[in-house]
């Protein structure tokens, strides 16, 4: 049995971000609520943190040149998931290329454990597990401030329906 294939990861990741994609352009003063979550103040530069760490690691895998965390934009909802979308692409890209070795070792600098070695593989599953990590605690900080996002974001849910 596989228990879950990268397609059906990256959907719930797409949902995922499409869901709060929605909910900030309805409610765009939510960017500015303080977040202590990574040290980064505000829902605003979480958000860029999460969509950065998807473009970096895409460009790592890639092996393209890695963007500067600094100049990922943040302003806006469409600012944040621009660079989303310019992550997804790319890993779509390299999930379809059948001569793509994803047990290749990659060594890269992380912004917090230092210098590290680990799979491609291992790399396309963090990538997209910390998206859902830090998009979970955002479900939390927006509810304790009265913003209800209003879709279900358990994985559950991508398969789950009524039973009748």
């Amino acid at each position: 049995m596989t228990a879950l294939t990268v397609d059906e990861l990256m959907a719930w990741v797409e949902r995922t971000s499409a869901g709060w994609r929605s909910l900030l352009n309805q409610h765009p003063e939510a960017l500015a609520i303080e977040c202590d979550i990574m040290a980064t103040g505000s829902i605003a530069r979480l958000l860029q943190h999460i969509v950065a760490v998807e473009l970096r690691y895409a460009q790592r895998l890639a092996g393209m040149p890695e963007s500067h965390y600094e100049e990922t934009a943040f302003g806006t909802a469409e600012e944040i998931y621009s660079t989303h979308e310019q992550a997804m692409k790319m890993l779509r890209q390299l999930i379809v290329t059948p001569e793509f070795n994803w047990e290749q070792p990659v060594t890269f600098a992380t912004r917090s454990a230092g210098t590290v070695k680990a799979s491609r593989r291992t790399v396309l599953v963090h990538t997209l597990m910390h998206s859902i990590r830090h998009y979970a605690q955002l479900g939390t900080l927006v509810r304790q401030h009265g913003i209800k996002p209003d879709w279900p974001m358990d994985y559950l849910f991508m398969g789950a329906q009524p039973a009748s």
